[in-house]
């Protein structure tokens, strides 16, 4: 009959998994808050860009400079408010290409900006990016206008 000798117990590795794990969970801590910041900016920018884009439109439909400031800010605040994105747009519309008469042709520019807040993730206070898209729209020719 064979005996196998005895192993004898190696060094005592007591309490290295709690010293591993107090240095690896802020790094993973800190690793989880930075994807959440960027798919919210991703997500924020993708939003920007549609809004620019639907203030754009629905400022070239318009039938005055004025009605299409209104119109552009209005579908650029729905934007925000449909994807549920917590950002104040500021929207500004540039109307010198407006045309003033049916068969004149032109365009408007919108371009919306927003600045979305990160200080909730990554614990810094004025952790924030500012995203700005711009979109032009030619307005219909034959529109009447007045």
């Amino acid at each position: 009959m064979t005996r196998f000798p005895r192993l004898r117990p190696g060094p005592r590795d007591q309490g290295s998994a709690a010293i591993e794990a107090v240095i690896i969970a802020p790094i993973l801590i800190m690793f989880i808050c930075l994807a959440l910041a960027a798919g919210r900016i991703v997500l924020t920018k993708q939003v920007v860009d549609d809004a620019a884009e639907d203030g754009a439109r629905t400022a070239s439909s318009a039938s005055s400079a004025s009605q299409a400031s209104a119109n552009a800010y209005s579908a650029a605040v729905d934007d925000f408010h449909n994807e549920g994105v917590k950002c104040t747009p500021r929207v500004s519309l540039n109307t010198r290409a407006f045309p003033a008469q049916a068969g004149q042709a032109g365009y408007v520019t919108v371009t919306v900006s927003c600045t979305v807040k990160l200080s909730d993730l990554l614990g810094f206070s004025s952790a924030s990016k500012t995203l700005t898209s711009s979109w032009t729209s030619y307005v219909d020719t034959y529109e009447q206008r007045g």
